[in-house]
């Protein structure tokens, strides 16, 4: 370990964080057997759609776009941080998300240091030109254009459980007001050491690479200097706003349940949202809801998209946890969202009602041990999948530095996921019946199949 840099509380990551002077986390694991000559980097900022300022919504996600300049002052000599990384034959991305934003980059190990030294310079250059904003605002609004169905229903649903809380792309009228001392003022506020976890795996050397930071990273200044917060940071819960699209209706039995406006989609259908438990501090009822899922989409669902009960059929049954389908991606308010197809003659409530009855069979009666060894096996080989993909492991290892206090990282997921039991899914199945539900109704756009 550097000298510079002081050992972090063994939560995240099993022990290998450091924490240097400023209080930047750096997280470096020697993972030479999968590396085999390649490094991968992830900068995780605690900053997503959930801070973009009142009437910005967008901001974020803009300076996402800027943190990749090709000109300027946070360019260097050789075109820019995607330049560099291309040029070498790596790849590199970012993602926005409610509560946070990640930068990975995957690269030959020998590019380490030059990458490392982008990486310090983008966040110390950030000086954004209305030109590249104009530009890079453009790009944006047709990512919001292309967005996928699956987007607009997570939303709709995100709107009716949480009110207040914003999706991570933001609006083009609000994006196209933003200037540049707007965007840097957000980058300067946000993007401080106390609330970024930088997380290098692979074919590295831990202590050079924890070395390397302190040089690197130790301009950008103390603490203090920024005013940011404690360790780790955990994003403050979002404010309202007074852009709410939903409106509660009656009801039958004890169901919270919210009516959002109609969607359109591909075919007939009914996207049901709940709410998904706490996943630091209610962490094994979260892993129990990822669990169920994975029982739902696997077995239970499919048979009821196959079979005809009293007319009301289904198409077609998917279900998702998660941001996006992404779980343990964020510690913001999440949820699970069921999508499903509705047959000709079945209406949006009986649709719903065949989906509660699945969950009602599995509150009453918990999942055999077959069916849930099964679904908890199906989601450890996914897991090993993503801990053998060098920028997956990153992200995890940032993400849980960041966001989930008290984790122990990808590598005790496994272990946390094992000790989930049938009775546990369960009552999984009973708390969404019991809590809050959004109910959206998909039309058919005209001129698709019905």
């Amino acid at each position: 370990m550097s000298p510079h840099a002081t050992a972090a509380a063994p939560d995240a990551a099993a022990g290998r964080v450091s924490v240097l002077a400023n209080g930047l986390r750096v997280c470096a694991e020697a993972v030479p057997q999968y590396g085999r000559g390649l490094a991968a980097v992830a900068l995780t900022v605690a900053a997503g759609g959930d801070d973009d300022p009142a009437g910005r919504h967008g901001t974020a996600h803009l300076v996402e776009h800027l943190m990749f300049p090709r000109s300027g002052p946070g360019a260097g000599d050789g075109g820019g941080h995607a330049a560099l990384v291309e040029g070498a034959g790596g790849v590199c991305n970012a993602e926005t998300h409610r509560d946070h934003t990640v930068f990975h980059t995957t690269v030959p190990a020998g590019l380490l240091p030059a990458v490392l030294a982008a990486e310090a310079r983008r966040l110390l250059g950030f000086a954004p030109t209305r030109d590249v904003i104009r530009t890079e605002t453009a790009v944006i609004a047709e990512e919001i254009r292309g967005a996928g169905a699956g987007g607009r229903y997570w939303e709709a649903a995100l709107d009716g459980l949480y009110p207040g809380s914003r999706d991570s792309f933001g609006t083009a009228a609000e994006l196209d007001g933003i200037g540049a001392d707007e965007a840097e003022r957000f980058q300067r506020a946000h993007y401080t050491p106390r609330r970024m976890v930088l997380s290098v795996v692979g074919d590295i050397d831990p202590a050079r690479v924890t070395a390397a930071a302190h040089e690197l990273f130790a301009p950008l200044g103390p603490p203090a200097a920024h005013g940011s917060g404690g360790s780790p940071v955990r994003p403050r819960p979002p404010a309202p706003f007074p852009e709410i699209r939903t409106a509660p209706v009656p009801a039958p039995g004890p169901l919270p349940e919210t009516r959002t406006a109609p969607v359109p989609g591909p075919t007939p259908g009914v996207v049901i949202g709940h709410r998904l438990p706490d996943p630091v501090a209610e962490r094994p009822a979260y892993l129990a809801q990822v669990v169920l899922a994975q029982v739902l989409g696997r077995s239970r669902l499919p048979a009821v998209a196959r079979s005809a009960r009293d007319g009301h059929r289904l198409t077609s049954a998917t279900v998702t946890c998660g941001y996006h389908g992404q779980w343990l991606a964020s510690a913001a308010p999440d949820l699970t969202l069921a999508v499903l197809g509705r047959a000709p003659g079945t209406g949006v409530d009986a649709a719903a009602g065949v989906w509660r009855s699945v969950l009602r069979a599995l509150a009453d009666r918990p999942p055999s041990e077959a069916e849930h060894r099964r679904a908890v096996n199906s989601l450890l080989v996914a897991v090993h999948r993503q801990t053998d993909s060098l920028p997956a492991r990153a992200v995890a290892l940032g993400r849980a530095a960041l966001l989930l206090p008290g984790s122990a990282g990808p590598d005790g997921l496994p272990e946390e996921l094992r000790a989930t039991t049938p009775a546990q899914v369960a009552d999984a199945a009973r708390a969404l019946l019991d809590g809050p539900t959004t109910v959206t109704e998909l039309v058919a756009r005209e001129g698709a199949a019905g």
